[in-house]
């Protein structure tokens, strides 16, 4: 995304955004698309990398496996639809339960691998979002960042206004690169704090 938005081909930026994320891109320019990504890249730090090794550390093998399963579940059903309403619900709350401390771990290392302004925001913002673990994400991101995220996000045809996270500025297409950078710190301080307690 960073390449290609860095090109500045908004549309191919568009396509590939469905990749990322379930939000609407028609309509986006290059920051909203930033930060579109910024805060997806925020989230699946803690889905796709802490929360593995979370759960590997605890559990093993069977609590990694466990939890890849209620991921994915909630990648596939857990939408607010009414084709999927009362399975996807259950499939997004055990989400919720299984992400709940790996969110927070994920927090506290992006605080500690940049600095007392992402502790500050994540502090204060973490809770605004409307889901109980993504905000502690990118809120921590946003201060590491010095980004403001949140705002109005499209899905399937409605909006939906989530409070905005941080004090800083819109995110720019730079801000992607920066995000990652901080994902792969995040992740190798975290591959290392489980190393050292096994």
């Amino acid at each position: 995304m960073a390449r290609v938005l860095e090109r500045g081909d908004v549309g191919a930026a568009r396509e590939r955004l469905s990749h990322l994320c379930a939000r609407d891109p028609r309509g986006l320019d290059a920051r909203d698309l930033s930060r579109a990504v910024v805060e997806s890249v925020a989230e699946n730090t803690s889905d796709a990398s802490i929360a593995p090794l979370v759960w590997g550390a605890v559990a093993g093998i069977p609590g990694l496996l466990m939890y890849r399963a209620v991921n994915t579940l909630d990648a596939m059903v857990g939408y607010r639809s009414p084709r999927y309403e009362r399975f996807g619900w259950a499939a997004a709350r055990l989400d919720d339960v299984a992400n709940w401390v790996p969110a927070r771990v994920t927090g506290g290392l992006v605080a500690l691998c940049s600095g007392r302004e992402a502790w500050r925001v994540l502090r204060r913002d973490g809770a605004r979002h409307p889901s109980p673990n993504a905000g502690r994400c990118e809120a921590a991101f946003a201060g590491a960042l010095g980004v403001r995220l949140g705002g109005a996000n499209a899905y399937g045809g409605r909006v939906e206004r989530r409070p905005e996270m941080g004090d800083g500025r819109a995110p720019e297409v730079r801000d992607i690169r920066r995000a990652v950078r901080l994902s792969a710190a995040v992740t190798f301080a975290a591959a290392v704090v489980v190393w050292s307690v096994r």
